[in-house]
């Protein structure tokens, strides 16, 4: 359902002024909902990647609220990509959705479409990446951690949100030029 905006038009030529009624349509208001939520997702997501770390640094007993052996998964050979703490690399990834999406809410008209490719690439590769680490609980740890659950859970949302919020052919053909 389109909203309803008023704008005041004035015409030298025929000295009339009028307002006029135009519809907006939902994509707009549904393009930055969504980026308003991408964004939130991105900031959750920083906070339980810093919780895990914040644990992992100090030592700390990581309590899991649903009874999984947290501590073992963090700090499985699985918890390092490269020698980087997954967790480093979660806050990362978080922390750059977070800034970029706040910029694409604020400045959309402003941003190279690369960059929202780089970001459409980025989501991919978490999500692929989540998968992977959730995999890797499930069958090769026997183990679960709740934290890293819902660290997959918000990676795996911001990658729907960005499938749903973004034109992939346009995008594509600016890139490819």
């Amino acid at each position: 359902m389109p909203v309803r905006a008023w704008r005041f038009e004035s015409s030298p030529a025929h000295k009339k002024n009028r307002f006029l009624c135009y519809n907006l349509p939902m994509i707009f208001l549904n393009d930055i909902l969504m980026r308003v939520a991408i964004c939130i997702l991105g900031f959750c997501g920083f906070m339980v990647a810093r919780h895990i770390r914040y644990h992992k640094k100090t030592g700390k007993l990581l309590v899991c609220p649903i009874r999984f052996d947290c501590n073992t998964v963090v700090n499985s050979d699985y918890s390092r990509l490269f020698g980087i703490p997954v967790e480093i690399l979660g806050m990362a990834y978080y922390f750059l959705v977070a800034v970029s999406y706040l910029f694409f809410i604020f400045m959309p008209g402003l941003l190279p479409n690369f960059l929202i490719g780089f970001m459409i690439m980025l989501s991919l590769i978490a999500f692929l990446f989540s998968v992977y680490l959730i995999c890797v609980q499930i069958f090769i740890l026997k183990k679960g951690c709740s934290w890293c659950f819902v660290s997959a859970f918000i990676s795996i949302s911001i990658f729907i949100l960005t499938v749903l919020t973004y034109d992939f052919g346009s995008i594509a053909q600016t890139i490819t030029q």
